[in-house]
């Protein structure tokens, strides 16, 4: 099926940046959810994840031995813990983010111009269709890999 077909070289196409991180998927997975949150408490990143609470700590445990996660107590209530990346996890996910941007780049420049601005039009209509907002970037991005 073409949805698999493509769902398989995307992740073709980003794994061996993640591979080379030394950090596994659900790590990963624990540091994009925060990174996206900002701050982030355990029962928060439990639900984000569908996991159990338990299973998200111990997740939590690895990535604080590793120096790319930080819990932080609340000011107002010291029971309560906060989840934050570390200046180390930033850069790992930066470095991460670039790498798949130069491969998934590379993939676009092997396709014709033609092929290119049908796939930017074919994601803007799904994007649309999903309800998600469609960013002023895709208009930019295809323009850009027209140029390329």
């Amino acid at each position: 099926m073409l949805v698999d077909a493509a769902g398989q070289a995307l992740v073709v196409a980003t794994s061996a940046a993640n591979d080379n991180s030394g950090v596994s998927a659900a790590q990963l997975r624990v540091l994009g959810v925060v990174a996206q949150a900002g701050s982030i408490n355990l029962t928060q990143l439990a639900i984000a994840l569908h996991t159990a609470p338990s299973s998200a700590s111990r997740l939590c445990d690895r990535l604080e031995a590793a120096d790319l996660l930080r819990r932080t107590a609340d000011d107002r209530d010291r029971r309560e813990v906060w989840l934050v990346l570390t200046p180390t996890a930033r850069k790992l996910l930066d470095n991460l983010g670039r790498q798949r941007q130069e491969t998934i780049a590379a993939v676009l420049r092997r396709m014709s111009p033609d092929d290119r601005a049908a796939l930017m039009q074919g994601l803007s209509a799904f994007a649309r269709a999903s309800g998600l907002p469609v960013a002023e970037d895709i208009a930019a991005s295809s323009a850009q890999a027209q140029a390329s």
